[in-house]
């Protein structure tokens, strides 16, 4: 966690906490109830850690006052642990210092504007009037194409890839082997093949996005593609072509979003959910993973699709019966209307 070192005092003061225990304890470093030391921070906000409290070695822990009478050692009592936790952990972040300027081995266009503190790792590409803000953090390897653009205060981590004409806003961090502006997924079949669509949107991204390792988001076919404002994205997520992704939006691993579809603002969607194109998702949807989500909707609501996991004997039965639901159902609309016609001769009669 390098050599930060902070007193309880100043973390206090930091999150906002009420402080009881030693003001002067020197902590260096942030682990869990089980593992940490007398010089890390922990943090407690479920009932299920509660049972490590009794024998946590802790320097302090961050907790609510839920959890504040179970531990007599240092502690730090707020409203919001998981949030305090968020808070403390910038303090004693790791990442290796990306000094200002220019690398000797950065490959640098003569057109394309960068702020003097604007840090550009090793080996890093920048093109024809690209554009790089104040304070952006490119790392080693990094390609921003011709015409692309950086905001300020970006960090953009070793091998990420931005196509030419992309736009990336203002405190945003791009992770690894992530690619922002390849080629939507469009071709016009014609008899032995495929023509080609070439894409001539643009990808635009917010300010404050967060987007995972490995992620690809593609250009517009004729319009951009667009990501608003404080939407995270997690690893291996595919965006394809012209979707709109609203503002304050989760996006959670592997999950593959088709062309021309619209996720509202405020969503959530949990791993390996699948979404349509061309359809449009209400903003506060919520899906669960493994969802397919074939249609969009209108209104807020929480989405779920696929059998949860079972025996594979029940599941191999249940298959089969998958498979009956078809024939059942017109049993069904057979058996209904023999009854119907039951019940009205039965009327009949008793006239």
């Amino acid at each position: 966690m390098g050599n930060i070192k902070k007193s309880l005092a100043e973390l206090a003061e930091y999150l906002d906490a009420e402080l009881v225990g030693d003001a002067n304890h020197i902590i260096s470093g942030i682990a869990d109830l089980q593992t940490a030391n007398s010089a890390e921070l922990s943090f407690i906000n479920q009932e299920s850690y509660a049972q490590y409290l009794a024998q946590c070695k802790s320097g302090a822990v961050i907790l609510s006052c839920d959890f504040a009478d179970k531990y007599s050692g240092n502690k730090l009592i707020v409203k919001n642990t998981y949030l305090a936790y968020a808070k403390v952990s910038a303090l004693f972040e790791s990442l290796s210092v990306l000094a200002s300027g220019a690398h000797p081995s950065a490959v640098i266009a003569a057109s394309a504007k960068i702020d003097a503190s604007a840090a550009i790792g090793a080996n890093c590409v920048i093109g024809e009037n690209a554009t790089i803000g104040a304070g952006a953090k490119l790392y080693p390897g990094v390609v921003v194409g011709d015409r692309a653009s950086i905001g300020d205060n970006t960090l953009i981590h070793p091998n990420a890839v931005i196509y030419h004409g992309v736009a990336l806003g203002k405190n945003c961090i791009v992770h690894s082997g992530t690619v922002l502006g390849s080629d939507g997924f469009g071709f016009a079949p014609v008899r032995g093949g495929w023509e080609k669509i070439h894409q001539l949107g643009a990808v635009v991204i917010g300010d404050n996005v967060e987007i995972g390792s490995n992620c690809s988001i593609d250009r517009g076919a004729l319009g951009d593609t667009v990501i608003g404002d404080n939407v995270i994205i997690d690893n291996l997520v595919h965006i394809a072509h012209n979707v709109k992704i609203g503002k304050g939006s989760a996006i959670a691993g592997c999950v593959g979003i088709a062309g021309s579809a619209t996720l509202g603002e405020g969503c959530t969607v949990a791993g390996a959910v699948a979404i349509n194109g061309h359809i449009t998702i209400a903003n506060n949807t919520h899906f669960h993973g493994g969802t397919i989500v074939t249609k969009g909707n209108t209104e807020p609501g929480v989405f779920a699709s696929a059998p949860p996991q079972q025996d594979v004997k029940k599941w191999r039965r249940n298959s089969v019966r998958y498979t009956q639901l078809d024939d059942m159902s017109s049993r069904i609309r057979q058996l209904e209307k023999q009854l119907q016609a039951l019940m009205a001769q039965n009327q009949t009669d008793e006239r």
